[in-house]
């Protein structure tokens, strides 16, 4: 297939674009121009004030307290202290306050302290740190695990250290920030050709593969980078079919499993386990931000890719390593998934019943994770709908432009394994109410009675949501 101009359709290279909900600048907001700090910051400061005066700009809440399945909020409106349901959070297994988790912390602090005082490689690492490489590396079906102070840098640090001159980076269109950021790093220093496809489009995929498998330079290669599961979205990316044209084409799989793992796959190994191709996954990288409740990032994959990465991924040789606290919590998290086997079909049950309950009132929606976003008509203004949802007391996350197009403005809700039932019937009793309130759904639409079904017992199988 051949573009507009005639020309073969090698993938666009436009790494500036607000095409997804990750991939904007600040330009994209508010036009800032002039020579001082001052000068180029005071705009945007008068306008996030403005907004957030009016209640608009509900961003950094406060909250009082652990993140659990509801959060004490500090209204900064009102100066109140007041209950609200988190839907907003990725706590998706309830990990944040886990009652064994902050134990393990606490026996942590008195065996290792609180912290490492510098960068691994000159520092060292405590056994815990060690521990947690080989940890992931099992659950990701590797060999070696290196640990991130955050995921944002595990991924400027794999691609700006792996990828030369020549090489071509594909990537979905709404892969997360982190992605982008490292590719415009490799583009300016390594020489890389970024090239990106829309999103979970295979046809796409396949014919930016087979242009640049015929122009490739002798020792260049090509990456393929998707996530498992679409943060903004909730859906999850065709892994089987994406594995498949990776080999077909000779190209390298790099998988970002931020939000699949602890969620999808065998005891949470995530989604390349749960599809069934972990060993076409070259580089396997994650986050411990989102299933495990705390902060960092992990690259798992073949031993020599870790060894390289040890000394060559500047954004690990030159960052202190984890708190030993940190990485406590996540042990106890991982030991968690191995032990208490109810954990995922729970949050299966709680993502189902919320699934129901939104069709029953009349939203059409549809998920592959524990990410459900409410999809809204541009004419309707997510400012105000957000505000509305604060105001019944259900904290959740308002997708609006410009990070999206106006009509794919969404609500974004998470669900967690924690959440109980009247959580989440509190929750779809406000949404209900707003529904009708901003004409989202018929008035005469009648609920259905679905919603109380006891919770599953453990399940070891390699299912999720059909």
């Amino acid at each position: 297939m051949k573009s507009k101009n005639n020309k073969p359709d090698q993938g666009s290279s436009e790494l500036n674009s607000a095409s997804s909900a990750e991939n904007f600048l600040l330009h994209h907001f508010i036009k800032s121009s002039g020579k001082t700090v001052q000068e180029r910051t005071k705009p945007f400061s008068d306008y996030f004030h403005r907004t957030t005066g009016q209640g608009y700009a509900l961003y950094a809440r406060e909250i009082i307290g652990p993140t659990g399945p509801t959060v004490l909020v500090k209204d900064s409106m009102t100066g109140q202290t007041r209950k609200m349901v988190m839907m907003g959070s990725n706590n998706y297994l309830g990990f944040a306050n886990h009652p064994q988790i902050k134990e393990a912390v606490k026996k942590a602090i008195d065996t290792y302290g609180v912290g490492m005082g510098g960068p691994p490689l000159l520092n060292g690492m405590s056994s815990l740190h060690r521990q947690l490489e080989i940890e992931i590396a099992r659950l990701k079906g590797k060999q070696d695990a290196l640990i991130y102070p955050s995921g944002f840098q595990a991924n400027l640090g794999w691609i700006n250290a792996i990828l030369r001159s020549g090489d071509v980076l594909v990537c979905d269109e709404y892969h997360h920030a982190s992605l982008f950021d490292g590719m415009r790093l490799a583009r300016s220093v390594h020489k890389i050709q970024p090239r990106i496809f829309r999103h979970n489009d295979m046809a796409h995929l396949e014919k930016i593969l087979k242009y640049h498998a015929k122009k490739l330079e002798p020792d260049a290669n090509i990456f393929v980078a998707v996530e498992g599961v679409y943060s903004m979205d909730g859906d999850s990316a065709p892994l089987r079919e994406i594995a498949q044209l990776c080999r077909q084409y000779k190209a390298t799989l790099c998988l970002d499993d931020a939000h699949g793992t602890g969620v999808l796959g065998v005891c949470g190994a995530g989604t390349a386990n749960h599809f069934g191709v972990s060993d076409d996954v070259t580089v396997a990288m994650g986050t411990f931000s989102k299933t495990f409740g705390v902060t960092g990032g992990f690259v798992a994959g073949s031993r020599e890719l870790i060894d390289y990465l040890r000394y060559f991924s500047r954004s690990y040789m030159f960052s202190a390593h984890l708190p030993q606290t940190v990485v406590a919590a996540i042990l106890a998290g991982l030991e968690l998934l191995k032990t208490d086997l109810t954990l995922i079909p729970r949050l299966q049950h709680n993502i189902k019943y919320m699934l129901e309950g939104l069709r029953s009132i009349g939203f059409k929606v549809k998920t592959d994770s524990a990410i459900i976003p409410i999809y809204l008509p541009a004419t309707i203004d997510a400012r105000k709908l957000g505000k509305r949802l604060h105001e019944e007391g259900l904290f959740c996350n308002m997708i609006e432009p410009p990070a999206v197009r106006a009509d794919e403005q969404r609500i974004r809700l998470s669900v967690i394994a924690s959440h109980s039932q009247e959580d989440l019937d509190f929750a779809l009793t406000i949404l209900k109410k707003l529904g009708k309130e901003f004409s989202l759904v018929s008035s005469k639409k009648k609920r259905s009675n679905k919603l109380g079904q006891e919770r599953p017992k453990a399940d070891t199988s390699n299912t999720f949501l059909e």
